[in-house]
């Protein structure tokens, strides 16, 4: 198993603390493209829209997004892997991008 096994960690799915320091509370843009505008039901429970207008996906009170499950660090599942944003598609596991959202999260890089 990878060192930076992506359903132990989760991190990249939390906005960032600096980001709600800063008062951003929007962090992933759901593209035009994205799998996800094609299930309505999805769309309904997941996407809010920013005060400009942009599509992001909801998030929980504690930062991390409403389609993550499990515990951030430990076990967790995406439960719209499939049909998730590009911005979900461009981390990969171990990059410096993985490395910074779980040094923000506590977890070990």
């Amino acid at each position: 198993m990878s060192r930076y096994e992506c359903r132990q960690c989760g991190a990249c799915c939390c906005n960032a603390p600096e980001n709600r320091a800063e008062g951003f509370t929007e962090y992933i843009e759901v593209d035009a493209r994205a799998p996800l505008w094609k299930k309505p039901e999805l769309v309904r429970r997941l996407v809010v829209y920013s005060e400009e207008g942009e599509a992001h996906l909801r998030l929980h009170p504690d930062g991390r997004c409403l389609a993550l499950r499990g515990r951030v660090g430990t076990k967790v599942n995406c439960t719209i892997y499939d049909d998730r944003p590009t911005p979900c598609r461009t981390v990969e596991s171990g990059s410096a991008l993985c490395r910074r959202y779980r040094l923000a999260r506590g977890l070990r890089v």
